[in-house]
């Protein structure tokens, strides 16, 4: 259980994700300005102190220490739960030995998430092709597909949901209501897709994102459209039949659950005004059905959230821009719009 301090000042927690990618730099940016929460780097503090020496950017980073009372830090401090590096790390050139230490930043935070000592997990960027060689190097035939699958795995979640939301709050037009997209599948190949969509993960999928939109969210009933699979959304049962025999029947058995769901729509009309004032969240079939169109309304502001696990995580919309780390270019945006929804997702449940 979590103090009453820590519930009125909420510890999160950020993995600066690869070492040699722009997460450093851009916590360490974020790290200038107060926020109202106690930010935890799960982190090697030289990799910090060295990347914000050579931007030039004052840092006092004070190790984390989880039995005191949780408070935020000043600006330009930075809380730190140390995790060493394997190799030293220079921005820009990716090693595949130091993703032993991504995955160990992870796992730390994850047991303290479980453990309730962190409120919120933030994550940074990482490199899944440098994780997977690193996974070859040591013999495991697991394959890290990404945050998400991992994140499910190690918390022995049956199934989550990735959903990328955009950052209505940062826009000028403070009335503009966010878009949500949320994956029926994540990280697979186009043509495993079709087979993956069957109506048991479905209709789990719809159900976590319904109770999560109304538990994190305070939607009391959110309208969430529904994208058909095929082109056309299968034109009929001519340019597919999964609209037919697999998504339709699960709306309609979900429908008499009380969900608000629309019939399955095709993914070229669906995210269009008309449509998206009237929807609290868009369900895609796969990854990029959904991701670009978010992605080309706000990208570098969007928000990527895991539902379904048993704590809150947010994550940034970017890759590592290897060619950007060290170099003082990285925008931070989405970075600090993640910490700002793990911030009020963790407040409105301890409210």
């Amino acid at each position: 259980m979590t103090s009453p301090s820590s519930r009125r000042c909420p510890r999160i927690a950020v993995t600066p994700g690869d070492p040699a990618g722009i997460g450093p730099d851009i916590l360490i940016a974020i790290a200038q300005n107060p926020l109202p929460a106690q930010i935890i780097a799960v982190a090697d503090p030289q990799l910090l102190a060295d990347r914000a020496q050579l931007l030039g950017i004052p840092i006092s980073i004070k190790t984390f220490e989880p039995a005191a009372e949780a408070q935020p830090a000043d600006a330009g401090e930075l809380f730190v739960d140390p995790v060493p590096l394997i190799e030293a790390s220079r921005p820009g050139i990716g090693n595949s030995a130091n993703s032993a230490y991504v995955l160990a930043s992870l796992d730390r935070a994850i047991d303290y998430c479980g453990k309730g000592i962190f409120s919120a997990l933030v994550t940074g960027p990482i490199n899944k092709h440098l994780i997977n060689q690193y996974l070859a190097t040591q013999k495991q035939h697991t394959f890290f597909s990404g945050h998400t699958e991992y994140l499910a795995a190690q918390t022995n979640t049956d199934r989550v949901v990735m959903m990328l939301a955009s950052n209505a709050n940062n826009s000028d037009n403070r009335t503009e209501k966010p878009m949500r997209v949320a994956l029926a599948t994540t990280h697979l190949p186009l043509r495993d897709v079709a087979d993956a969509i069957q109506p048991a993960m479905l209709e789990q999928t719809l159900q976590i994102l319904h109770q999560d939109l109304v538990d994190k969210f305070a939607i009391a009933r959110p309208r969430i459209l529904v994208c058909g699979l095929n082109p056309h959304a299968g034109e009929g049962g001519d340019l597919g039949s999964e609209e037919q025999t697999v998504i339709q029947p699960t709306i309609e058995k979900l429908r008499q659950q009380g969900l608000d769901l629309s019939d399955p729509l095709p993914a070229d009309t669906l995210f269009t005004e008309r449509h998206l004032q009237q929807a609290d969240a868009v369900l895609a079939m796969y990854h990029d059905q959904g991701l670009p169109v978010l992605k080309s309304h706000s990208f570098g502001e969007a928000i990527n959230i895991t539902l379904g696990l048993p704590f809150i995580r947010t994550s940034v919309d970017h890759g590592t821009a290897f060619d950007l780390a060290g170099s003082g270019k990285a925008n931070g945006s989405s970075l600090s719009a993640a910490i700002d929804m793990a911030i009020a997702l963790s407040q409105a449940q301890t409210a």
